[in-house]
């Protein structure tokens, strides 16, 4: 072999060693990703947990629920994290699985129109003190589809206001209003903070008028 074929192979021969060695080298070379870190979503439950949601009678009124379970100050420091990994709840570094013994229920009824709307004065149809009497509370912990009805219940408080119309001169002349509010200590020993606690109204007939839930 001469001297230039013997150069012109070992050139090729060179070549073909980069060549075959590039790629590996790019991928030895190439920065692996880091796995993106799951998203987590925080709430924060100071003040306690807040209800609210509507009801009717079937030819009557139609009223508004509004609000919230408490107890001491077990709510204000807890926060949830929820993720792919699942729901959390906790108070500081602490992990929190149950609610305390006792919580707190405390709720506003009043009425509310059916419908969007101005209605002509006088002509609406308002819930009386007859009307809510003859209907019916009920309270369940709810677990995924099952509801078992809850535990102890005591009537801390009652009252029923008047509400008080913006035209105060015509207040002869308008319907009489009124708010309800309702106090009440309701039982939740074991009960893990992942169920929720259920407010049903039901007529006599059993015909459910609302159903309104308290969830972390």
């Amino acid at each position: 072999m001469g001297v230039r074929a013997a150069k012109t192979a070992m050139a090729l021969a060179a070549a073909t060693a980069m060549l075959a060695a590039t790629p590996g080298h790019a991928q030895s070379s190439k920065k692996s990703k880091k796995a993106k870190a799951p998203d987590v979503r925080v709430e924060n439950y100071f003040g306690g947990v807040f209800l609210s949601g509507e009801g009717g009678i079937p030819n009557g009124p139609c009223f508004h629920i509004n609000g919230r379970v408490t107890s001491t100050d077990f709510f204000n420091n807890l926060k949830s994290y929820d993720s792919d990994g699942g729901l959390i709840f906790r108070r500081g570094a602490d992990e929190v699985t149950m609610f305390p013994d006792k919580v707190h229920l405390s709720f506003v009824v009043r009425d509310e129109p059916c419908s969007i709307g101005l209605q002509p004065v006088g002509t609406g149809v308002y819930l009386t003190q007859e009307t809510m009497s003859k209907m019916k509370l009920s309270l369940y912990w709810k677990r995924g589809v099952d509801m078992r009805p809850a535990g102890k219940i005591t009537l801390e408080n009652f009252a029923v206001d008047p509400i008080v119309p913006y035209a105060k001169d015509l207040a002869d002349e308008l319907p009489k209003r009124y708010i309800w509010s309702y106090e009440l200590g309701v039982s939740a020993t074991g009960v893990p903070l992942t169920d929720s606690l259920v407010l049903v109204f039901q007529d006599k007939q059993g015909q459910i008028l609302a159903r309104v839930a308290a969830r972390l």
